[in-house]
């Protein structure tokens, strides 16, 4: 291995020092922190490359043990979403216990944003990268970071080679509708929100699997942004056009919020007149009026798994997907006794 003048050169990084050893940042991390998982060979080239580098790390940036990174990113789509405020908050828990610090960017819809955002957190060395993209299917590609460990959050869809946890749109959409059929409706519509890639949701597929599946009549489907005014329009648009079905199965519990207020303000009773179930399982869902039935991912999990999926290199995480869960409350027809809700 030959020695790199470093007279004039700046302080060496722990990526220089991976560079040099052939290694990843991590398994540095993991030399430098006197884990045992790294074999003898590679501990000594990576402590050659430290010697032949001058290399000094930061104290406080080495105080994890076994090489966990100190400081790792998350980029979300939606800041204002209180599932993704709700994610976030979970990620950094996770993220705690570990001794790790979490920053937080918001892509706001962009694409392009979004790949700054990631570019930036690289620049910054961050230790690792979790994403929560704008779009169903990213371009990996132009966004991985070199060897900075990444995780896909919130991804249903799995990524050939990238590390991802996400849970079964496809699954929650089937759930939801099934649970409309089970209360007698035998017509279904659909609100469902956008990508900003414009690619076909899979709480779309989901839904369309379950009228099938329960021999039910599919009712119109209006597709709008995943907030509160998409659903407010595409709520507008069925009573403008008087193609309200006695029940609706909503891509989010903001999309869903947005629709009671154009039902309130038509007059329209839920559950009596339309009978809702919505997906993402938020507070939000759960004190509105009527509070929302909603299929609730399983956000705490999902964060856990992505941060060890960040952090530890033997964890593979590849498409793993999260089973959603139905929770009962009013909006669906079903009733409630004291606190306790029930289907």
């Amino acid at each position: 291995m030959p020695r790199i003048p470093t007279s004039s050169k700046p302080a060496a990084t722990r990526n220089d020092v991976a560079r040099l050893a052939g290694v990843s940042t991590a398994v540095v991390s993991y030399v430098l922190n006197e884990s045992k998982r790294v074999s003898p060979e590679t501990t000594a080239k990576v402590r050659e490359a430290v010697a032949m580098l001058g290399y000094r790390p930061n104290q406080a940036a080495r105080a994890l043990r076994l090489g966990s990174p100190e400081m790792v990113g998350i980029v979300i789509p939606d800041a204002t979403n209180p599932f993704f405020a709700d994610l976030t908050h979970e990620v950094e828990l996770a993220a705690e216990e570990r001794g790790l610090a979490l920053l937080a960017a918001n892509a706001d819809g962009s694409p392009a944003r979004e790949r700054r955002l990631v570019e930036k957190f690289t620049t910054r060395r961050v230790d690792g990268i979790l994403l929560s993209s704008t779009l169903a299917v990213p371009d990996v590609q132009a966004l991985l970071p070199g060897d900075v460990p990444f995780v896909m959050l919130n991804q249903y869809d799995d990524i050939p080679g990238v590390k991802s946890v996400g849970v079964d749109l496809h699954e929650g959409a089937r759930l939801g509708v099934a649970h409309l059929a089970g209360h007698g409706h035998r017509t279904v519509g659909l609100i469902s929100g956008t990508t900003s890639g414009g690619n076909l949701d899979a709480r779309e597929s989901g839904w369309r699997a379950a009228i099938e599946e329960h021999r039910l009549t599919p009712g119109p489907i209006v597709r709008d942004t995943f907030t509160m005014k998409g659903g407010y329009a595409a709520g507008r648009w069925m009573i403008e056009t008087d193609t309200m079905p006695s029940a609706l199965f909503v891509s989010s519990d903001q999309m869903a919020i947005g629709l009671l207020l154009a039902l309130h303000e038509a007059d329209i009773r839920v559950p009596e007149d339309v009978a809702i179930v919505s997906f993402d399982g938020t507070k939000d869902g759960e004190y509105s009026w009527p509070p929302l039935t909603s299929v609730a991912q399983p956000v705490r999990a999902m964060a856990q798994a992505a941060v060890t999926a960040l952090v530890d290199p033997t964890a593979e995480a590849r498409g793993q997907l999260f089973a959603p869960t139905l929770v009962r409350r009013i909006s669906c027809g079903c009733t409630v006794e004291g606190s306790r809700v029930h289907g």
